[in-house]
């Protein structure tokens, strides 16, 4: 810029008399450290690129800058025009435009500093019976840690004494705080707000959940939709195109139009530089990188740019039951049989079992008093419930398909019926090949998840459920939320299957939160797991929901589409940018007095690089809609 500014005065105040000292010595001088110093990066991308026989954007700027400052030397040899102030200006105004892509690229993608600048920086630790202040990177798994009212939590964990209202909105996204108590779960770097609590350290260093969202993000913003190959590939054909474009126009203009070698090698440059798509190349990589960041704010972690795509033609979406429509926590409502019985031999059989139907059978026994006695031979039967030996008899636990190896009354299989239709699990519980008694488990649908549904299909997709539940439960929880269409009694295994079938009629969306789920996470075309599922869960979904809010599906799908489409928009005006601009520096209308020389050309491209960042920047601002109606 600095050595630019002298010749861009000499342009301005030529007209009324003003020269620069020293006239074309100076012109060369300045020119020849810019082509050496700034210009040599382009020329030598380019050389690289020849090499291997492409081309790329530098190509064309490292060939329009070479022949304006090559062409310029002979003329000064021969005392012909020269115009040297082509080539330094294009090299500073397409370096120009880069400062300033690079500074709206950095705005683009400061969601994931700001995360990092999120972390506590110390903790206070019980080490020795005191507690004392060390550094975030001293902190270890199982420490206990003291918060008080103001302070950031440091690490993922679990309070063991205490409460507080903790603002969980820097990571979640959720503006309320949320009440914590004694076992309840603490994510670092989330705010305490009035109360004092002592938690012990789960997960600290990149195994936090900041951590875990930082580096998501990091990954999702350096991706590459499978949109930006077309862009590649434009661009490799583009450049040689161009090429052809600017030689015949020299040859247009100097062989059939007669004029001079400047003036027609002049048009021939400004070809070369007006059609530079840089702009393609930005209009993929900043809409990515602003639209999953803006996401990670809203709490919805998008992985990569291939989601983002995959999301725009999904037409069903498919929920996992447990965890995902519903609360997750299921309780026990009714038992039938002897009350001393059944649920004293049913929490022997599930001491063993991580089922959550377990969870809620032991939780019930515990709340009961009741002592559990040990099971012998212990037996899981997949899909089906598990089997052992009890107090010296054969006794068992299980589903609907369990019954087909066993006996029960038909007043049973009466109440059984009842209690299914109340949007209630039955299990059966029964000794050597009898059922004697039923337990029913009710797990009750989130308080979103009508609205989230509901917002679904005001988008126009198909929602389904996919459960390993019995049918008439599945298609009571499927009617209080609004599901569409209920696919019941799948095994564990076989969700994938299910997910592959109705990929046969459209993309597919599966949102779910458990191991089981991990498979149908991979295979469908999207897959969206919820921010409190497991690990592997997570690993496998596309798309995580942070706040394990279900009304998020709609609002990722909805960022997603806008981050594809403003993707489309980018691309459609860079290269409609080119299209129109290369007659007009080719001299089309140089008879209605329209032309573009070099630098002008070289100013036109920056500016529409940086046209490019803006309209992705833009995407911070755009409203994100929870219905079909959304644009552009």
């Amino acid at each position: 810029m600095i050595l630019s500014l002298p010749m861009l005065a000499e342009m301005i105040f030529h007209p009324f008399g003003w020269m620069l000292p020293g006239g074309e010595w100076t012109m060369l001088v300045l020119t020849t450290i810019i082509m050496a110093v700034s210009a040599g990066p382009f020329w030598q991308s380019a050389w690289a690129s020849f090499t291997k026989h492409h081309s790329n954007m530098d190509t064309l700027v490292a060939i329009g800058t070479a022949t304006a400052y090559f062409y310029s030397i002979y003329a000064m040899i021969t005392h012909q025009a020269v115009f040297f102030e082509s080539a330094a200006f294009v090299t500073t105004f397409v370096l120009l435009g880069q400062v300033f892509e690079e500074r709206m690229r950095n705005n683009a993608s400061n969601a994931v500093d700001k995360l990092v600048n999120l972390q506590a920086k110390e903790a206070s630790v019980l080490r020795n019976g005191e507690l004392i202040k060390v550094p975030l990177s001293e902190v270890a798994v199982g420490d206990l840690i003291r918060v008080k009212p103001g302070e950031k939590i440091a690490v993922d964990g679990v309070i063991t004494k205490g409460s507080s209202a903790i603002d969980e909105s820097m990571v979640t996204g959720e503006s309320m705080p949320v009440e914590k108590h004694a076992g309840d779960r603490v994510i670092g770097s989330t705010l305490n707000s009035n109360g004092t609590f002592m938690f012990k350290a789960e997960k600290v260093g990149s195994d936090t959940m900041l951590s875990q969202i930082v580096e998501l993000v990091r990954k999702a913003q350096n991706s590459h939709a499978p949109i930006q190959k077309l862009t590649d590939q434009v661009s490799n054909i583009f450049v040689p195109i161009v090429l052809i474009i600017s030689i015949l126009t020299f040859l247009v203009w100097y062989v059939l139009l007669g004029a001079s070698v400047a003036n027609a090698l002049i048009f021939a440059v400004s070809v070369v530089v007006i059609a530079c798509p840089c702009a393609l190349g930005l209009a993929t990589p900043t809409a990515l990188m602003v639209g999953t960041g803006r996401s990670a704010k809203m709490g919805i972690l998008i992985k990569n740019g291939e989601v983002l795509e995959a999301v725009n033609d999904v037409t069903t979406v498919v929920f996992d039951k447990t965890g995902t429509i519903t609360m997750g926590k299921p309780e026990v409502t009714d038992i039938v049989g002897d009350q001393s019985q059944i649920l004293p031999l049913a929490a022997s059989l599930e001491a063993n079992s991580e089922h959550p139907l377990a969870a809620a059978v032991l939780a019930k026994a515990k709340g009961e008093g009741i002592t559990v006695a040990p099971a012998a031979d212990f037996q899981a039967i997949e899909g089906k419930g598990v089997a052992a030996t009890v107090n010296g008899q054969t006794a068992f636990i299980g589903n609907d398909k369990l019954l087909a190896d066993h006996n029960m009354i038909d007043d049973l299989k009466q109440t059984a019926i009842k209690l299914q239709t109340a949007a209630k699990t039955v299990v059966y519980v029964g000794l050597d090949h009898q059922v004697i008694g039923l337990i029913a488990i009710q797990d009750a649908p989130k308080a979103t998840s009508k609205e989230a549904i509901a917002a679904l299909k005001q988008r126009g997709l198909k929602t389904v459920m996919l459960t390993g539940d019995n049918e008439r439960v599945a298609k009571a929880i499927a009617d209080q939320v609004g599901i569409d269409s209920v696919i019941a009694d799948v095994l564990p295994a076989d969700k994938a299957d299910h997910v592959k079938m109705l990929q046969q009629t459209g993309k597919v969306a599966f949102v779910g939160d458990g191991i089981n789920d991990a498979p149908a996470l991979t295979v469908a075309d999207v897959g969206i797991a919820m921010g409190s599922g497991t690990d592997i869960a997570i690993e496998s979904g596309g798309i995580v929901l942070v706040k394990n809010d279900l009304r998020d599906v709609d609002r990722a799908l909805a960022m997603s589409r806008k981050t594809f489409n403003r993707i489309k928009l980018n691309l459609f005006w860079a290269f409609v940018y080119n299209v129109l601009g290369i007659p007009v520096a080719a001299g089309a209308f140089y008879a209605i007095g329209l032309t573009l020389s070099p630098e002008l050309a070289g100013l036109a491209m920056a500016f529409s690089s940086l046209s490019v960042v803006t309209s992705s920047v833009l995407l911070n601002r755009a409203k994100i809609t929870t219905n079909v109606s959304e644009t552009a």
